[in-house]
């Protein structure tokens, strides 16, 4: 920390200013809390808004300046989307806090339809993500699927500018903007499985940082932690943090912990679904790392049955490096 100042990373962007300045809030809650400074971070996903993001060769575009400065000392804390947060941390780092997720749906948002199956033949749909692409060729072949970039506001003013008949957002970014009006439906879970972690908001700090740790437990929701960090784990063992149409969910129910996921052919051609459940141990450390095993197991599961192929198949149809 600088004096007495909990430095806190964030990138610039509407939302992850809104999410950083939640993080912040909830610690200035905290009695004897230290004040809060915001200090705004360009990444290289800010940077290269000419080329589609799965263009972007490596991993961690939207986090990687962030935690840098996080590891020299010029911030204390990072707060990211948790699902921009690579599976492999740096060295040096912990993820010390995840929030409660907000809908970790995604949201159809169009100018010509209500819903997705009322959109026309051909129309023009948005969206930046090989996941959303796939599980939209999936659903509505007839679609024609272009590339969107953007924070969320310049995204719906594309929208409103004519651009594209409908796009295809985070249900829980338009939420906290305060833009659900915009929101034309809902896409269901089972067919359009969402991204790993999505509606959640980690928080990560250099290892063993006891005085700044501290201030960070209040804001660990357990039941997303153990979602997520499944979900992470599935991830992780399937294509080691590069980008592919994957979607998958963790829940926490009554007798334990479920986890769902599919991995699609970016042309919707063919989809591998799993899922399992998990009794949860006693003890945060126990039922984190039984969470691990359950989204490593899936993982392995999605492999076994031909995973593998359908990724090699998405590197021939992306020029064989997408991060």
């Amino acid at each position: 920390m600088s004096g007495a100042v909990l430095r806190l990373g964030t990138r610039g962007s509407q939302l992850a200013l809104w999410q950083a300045e939640h993080v912040a809030a909830l610690i200035r809650e905290q009695q004897g809390a230290p004040p809060v400074e915001l200090v705004r971070i360009r990444t290289e996903g800010d940077e290269r808004t000419d080329v589609p993001l799965w263009q972007v060769g490596g991993r961690a575009f939207f986090t990687r300046e962030i935690d840098r400065a996080l590891l020299a000392g010029e911030i204390d804390l990072a707060v990211h989307s948790l699902k921009d947060l690579s599976t492999t941390l740096e060295s040096g780092l912990e993820l010390s806090a995840v929030l409660e997720r907000a809908d970790s749906r995604d949201a159809l948002l169009s100018s010509v339809a209500g819903r997705l199956e009322e959109l026309p033949p051909g129309a023009r749909v948005g969206t930046s993500s090989l996941r959303r692409r796939a599980f939209l060729a999936r659903a509505r072949p007839d679609l024609t699927l272009l590339e969107l970039r953007g924070n969320v506001p310049t995204r719906i003013e594309r929208l409103a500018q004519g651009h594209y008949d409908a796009i295809v957002l985070a249900a829980a970014g338009l939420v906290r903007l305060g833009l659900v009006g915009h929101i034309r439906a809902y896409l269901p879970v089972q067919q359009f499985p969402p991204a790993v972690s999505q509606g959640a908001i980690g928080v990560v700090s250099r290892s063993g940082r006891g005085e700044v740790s501290r201030w960070l437990a209040a804001l660990n929701h357990p039941a997303t932690r153990l979602a997520t960090c499944a979900e992470r784990a599935l991830l992780k063992r399937v294509e080691g943090g590069c980008q592919v149409p994957l979607g998958a969910l963790g829940t926490l129910e009554a007798d334990g912990l479920h986890l769902s996921a599919c991995l699609c052919a970016l042309d919707g051609s063919s989809a591998i679904n799993v899922a399992g459940e998990s009794a949860l141990p006693p003890g945060a450390v126990a039922a984190e790392q039984s969470a691990r095993a359950l989204g490593e197991r899936l993982g392995a599961e999605l492999l076994a049955r031909g995973a593998a192929g359908i990724i090699a198949q998405l590197r021939a149809a992306t020029g064989g490096s997408p991060p």
